[in-house]
């Protein structure tokens, strides 16, 4: 069989094997010394590995730019594998920091449209919150994928974050580990794998509590009525029918509860009959948060067929409840919203190699999700002219619903034309049928070249379509709100439509010295109906809406150093999206906001100029020191009496330190202990500062955090 040359962009996050001190991989090696049962054990082993890289081929990688992360990736980190995912992302170029209220990243200027693929299979997106459902420490590897990108991927196109999961080892074994630090932080976790006959599982879980959930509308560093708890749960089972067969049921759970943290000194707006209203530091908002997905599979392998079939079902929901009093007195609007959503379907992907110069790719996807917003609204009646007319509020129920259907089809083919030029070209066919029915073809093709040894080019060209999220898009009824402190300023609100993008990259890798690689990567996207989101209401959910027509445009550059003990990276990414005259979703706005975006172009809000993300580490033994650093230009807002979006938060800088120092062959197993230094220089910046279109308080880094945290692997 001919060679396959490598052609797609070099991974950014490169770890040598040599470095590989984790337990987990310990465990694999050793598994196959000195066990009664040593070639069953084996023959699991090259059947798990062999399945495991042929579901990997079922996705193309041809003339896109990928990034990739492994386990140790993440233990130079100053959390370790405690780390939240999102934060993990940020080390990569194109993604930038938000608050965990706007997303908590952005890539390419995107404000979200980001795909997250477990195992081969496109995870159902869940209501946005301040919670992450994916939980770093049971990822193996990841790619990070983005460009111009093959027919297979669609729907969610700003990035592909396609995770392998650990799996079950022919050792049973396991980690048990917990991290303590500022802002009573506790986090204990857990591991466990194995294999029994063909029976193979990985199981993982974590609970979280801490006094800083979400960013301190305040600079100082400890928060006003911050606590959260957080739990997460995952498993992996497999059963091998035969050598070429995989049956997998792959779950996850996340359960989180968030204060809403306070902002005092803040002046009450309206009055309450029968109540005063509670000083701004005493509030009692808060938010639960809740995530479920269960993914049957069956794979299988039959020479140059492969094939995944998947049945997944989904449910999320987020509940904001408010502090009656308090929020009718600064607000004059004390909502009470229960958002869910569930989501069933199914996946099929399929690749055949029909010769050395052609690999045809083929699936499909079919979700039906609904989605269900009951509101429970106090409001005041106001006067003509605005003022409180009555201190009696008053309930408007405002409950809707919606069913709504997502269908895809896709084909390409992966033509090598010779050995240094592949081709992938194909097309794909979108339809949505929920708040708008709108579908789409879409043809894609991507360039591979190889210039030289250690020098590859790539080029696409990616139609996308992509629908608005349906959990987010639910419309209020505007009319019940008439003459109440909770109406909107425009009595106007279209429904949100897909967006349509035509999309533009090239990019270049090379490899300077053997130890060295450099990559640099140019993008442009020319979009109609742009969507962009943004928190409007109480609860922190964001909604979506329309730009008419917008663009979005930069230029990554990314470099990797790894030698035997020590290694590097540095990325540097500037951007640009701009979007005109908002035509869904107007009652979020203001009349003069309205106007003005209608006749220009303004940056959308978590448009940042300039993004730098680096890192370093060195090991010494069993001992590993290792620090990172975020630069951000920072993120748009609007000066006083200036246009929307004209100004910028001031830049910031943050330095992250951490040592590890790992205990071989315990009484215990393996230990791992771990010291973390956040925020090393104390740097106090703004997030977000309240202003800007669509956003709410204003939201500050984590200050000056120290965490410590021990492991054992046994």
């Amino acid at each position: 069989m001919q060679h396959k040359p490598q052609l797609r962009i070099l991974p950014l996050l490169i770890a040598a094997a040599f470095y590989a001190n984790h337990a987990y991989a310990e465990d694999a090696a050793s598994a196959t010394t000195g066990a009664p049962d040593e070639a069953p054990m084996q023959q699991v082993e090259v059947t798990a590995a062999h399945l495991k890289s042929a579901r990997i081929d079922l996705s193309p990688n041809v003339g896109t730019t990928i990034y990739s992360i492994d386990k140790h990736m993440v233990d130079q980190l100053g959390q370790g594998d405690n780390t939240p995912f999102n934060e993990v992302l940020l080390r990569l170029p194109g993604v930038s920091q938000d608050s965990k209220g706007s997303g908590s990243i952005h890539v390419r200027d995107d404000h979200a449209n980001v795909q997250y693929r477990v195992n081969g299979v496109q995870l159902p997106e869940s209501i946005s919150g301040f919670g992450q459902s994916i939980d770093t420490r049971f990822v193996e590897s990841t790619d990070f994928i983005t460009g111009a990108l093959p027919a297979q991927f669609g729907l969610r196109t700003a990035g592909i974050v396609d995770i392998q999961t650990k799996e079950g080892l022919p050792q049973s074994g396991g980690r048990v580990g917990v991290l303590v630090g500022s802002h009573d932080q506790i986090q204990p976790s857990a591991e466990f794998f194995g294999t029994q006959g063909a029976f193979n599982y990985y199981l993982s879980g974590s609970y979280l509590t801490s006094k800083l959930g979400i960013e301190n509308p305040l600079p100082a560093t400890s928060a006003l009525h911050d606590k959260t708890n957080q739990t997460k749960s995952f498993g992996v089972l497999s059963y091998f029918l035969d050598d070429n067969t995989r049956l997998g049921l792959m779950f996850g759970t996340y359960n989180g509860r968030f204060q809403i943290p306070n902002n005092p000194n803040q002046e009450p707006a309206f009055a309450v009959t029968g109540a005063t209203a509670p000083d701004s530091s005493q509030l009692d908002e808060n938010q639960r948060e809740k995530n479920r997905f269960l993914v049957l599979s069956l794979q299988k392998s039959l020479g140059d067929l492969n094939y995944q079939v998947s049945a997944f079902h989904q449910y999320s929901e987020l509940h904001y409840t408010p502090d009656p009093i308090g929020d009718l007195a600064y607000n004059g609007v004390a909502s009470n919203t229960l958002r869910s959503n569930t989501a069933n379907g199914l996946q099929f992907d399929a690749s055949y190699k029909l010769n050395d110069q052609h690999t045809i790719r083929t699936g499909l996807a079919y979700t039906r999700q609904t989605t269900h917003s009951d509101n429970s609204v106090g409001v005041f009646d106001l006067n003509d002219d605005g003022t409180q007319a009555s201190t009696d509020p008053r309930t408007i129920i405002d409950n809707s619903s919606k069913t709504g259907k997502l269908s895809s089809i896709y084909l390409q083919d992966e033509w090598h034309i010779t050995a240094p030029l592949t081709v992938n070209y194909g097309v794909r066919f979108d339809k949505v049928d929920a708040f708008v029915n709108e579908q789409q073809w879409s043809p894609r093709i991507n360039v591979a070249y190889q210039l030289a040894k250690g020098t590859a080019l790539h080029a696409g060209y990616s139609r996308y379509f992509t629908p608005p999220p349906q959990e987010l898009a639910a419309q209020s009824s505007i009319d019940k709100y008439a003459g109440t402190s909770n109406a909107p300023e425009v009595g106007v609100s279209d429904n949100v439509k897909s967006e349509r993008t035509n999309y533009y990259d090239i990019g270049i890798s090379h490899q300077l010295t053997p130890q060295l690689t450099v990559t640099a990567d140019a993008y442009y996207k020319k979009i109609r109906n742009m969507l962009d989101e943004g928190q409007f209401g109480q609860a922190l959910i964001l909604s979506p809406f329309n730009y008419d027509r917008g663009y979005a445009k930069g230029l990554e550059l990314s470099s990797v150093y790894s030698e035997k003990n020590w290694g590097t990276f540095l990325n540097v990414t500037t951007q640009k999206a701009e979007g005109t005259n908002i035509t869904s979703g107007q009652s979020l706005f203001g009349p003069d906001e309205l106007a003005y975006i209608a006749n220009h172009y303004i940056h959308v809000d978590h448009d940042q100029t300039v993004t730098v993300s680096g890192g370093a580490h060195y090991h010494f033994g069993d001992s590993q020191v290792s620090g990172d650093f975020l630069y951000g230009s920072g993120l748009r807002l609007t000066p006083d009496n200036g246009a929307p979006n004209s100004g910028h938060l001031p830049h910031y800088a943050t330095v992250n330190l951490a040592l590890t120092h790992t205990w071989k062959a315990t009484p215990v197993g393996t230990v791992e202990g771990r010291l973390a230094l956040i925020n090393a220089f104390d740097k106090v910046y703004l997030l977000r500062d309240g202003s800007g279109v669509g956003v709410g308080a204003p939201q500050y880094g984590e200050r000056r955090s120290i965490y410590a945290g021990l492991s054992t692997s046994f």
